[in-house]
């Protein structure tokens, strides 16, 4: 009985810590002209873990880049500095409109976790965030063809709407969970367009999170894995 408790144990340890994903913090709006603050955390917000950027686990995923894309389209990388518990950079925005902060990390080493019956893969985190600068609203932009994102599309009610896309096409029947502090979650499913809408009953922070796994095996770093677990996040504070 013992035997079995420790491997239980050790089992959901596993999957809790495959569960940590990365998020971008920023506030939802910016003025013209002054600088705005981004952030960079990696954990699980609803239970109310932030990893330490010099602890076990962020730096294993520390490898990531972080980018501002413009209205117009136009893309600019972000430089970070490392703080105790996210890793922070700065932007000004220079004309109204929606500009899309956007992080990608294709680069983390290959995982086996085939004593959980879990399988060795590789990750692909994403994240993005919506900043507005003006009144103008619109929908965020996408820049990962090769895995899964989630865009807000611009919206005049009281629902957030979202579409998730995977690798350039909307992501039907696809489940996306909803993350509140203490413990609060609400599970969605993307429909015929990818799309999902729900309503913010609470002004606080949301972190909206969807996965999918690529069953397609492959080589990393001379390591072979089984398919390829792409997670996206979107917070809206």
């Amino acid at each position: 009985m013992r035997t079995k408790l420790l491997y239980l144990f050790f089992f959901f340890a596993a999957i809790s810590a495959n569960a940590h994903y990365l998020w971008i913090e920023t506030n939802g709006t910016a003025k013209s002209g002054q600088k705005h603050e981004v952030r960079v955390h990696f954990g699980e917000y609803t239970y109310g873990v932030i990893e330490k950027v010099e602890g076990e686990a962020f730096p294993s995923v520390a490898n990531f880049t972080l980018w501002v894309i413009a209205p117009d389209g136009t893309k600019t990388e972000l430089k970070t500095e490392a703080k105790e518990d996210h890793y922070l950079a700065f932007f000004t925005p220079s004309k109204d409109g929606v500009y899309t902060v956007t992080l990608n990390n294709n680069e983390i080493d290959v995982i086996d976790y085939t004593q959980y019956d879990f399988g060795i893969f590789k990750t692909h985190y994403h994240s993005t965030a919506k900043v507005q600068v003006g009144k103008t609203d619109g929908d965020t932009q996408t820049a990962n063809p090769n895995g899964i994102v989630v865009k807000q599309l611009a919206n005049d009610s009281n629902e957030v709407k979202l579409q998730v896309f995977y690798k350039g096409e909307p992501l039907v029947k696809n489940e996306l969970k909803i993350y509140v502090a203490d413990l609060w979650s609400k599970t969605l499913y993307t429909d015929d367009n990818g799309q999902v809408s729900f309503a913010r009953p609470w002004e606080t922070k949301y972190i909206v999170e969807t996965t999918i796994k690529e069953e397609v095996p492959g080589t990393y770093k001379g390591e072979d894995y089984q398919f390829i677990w792409h997670c996206a996040t979107y917070c809206i504070k």
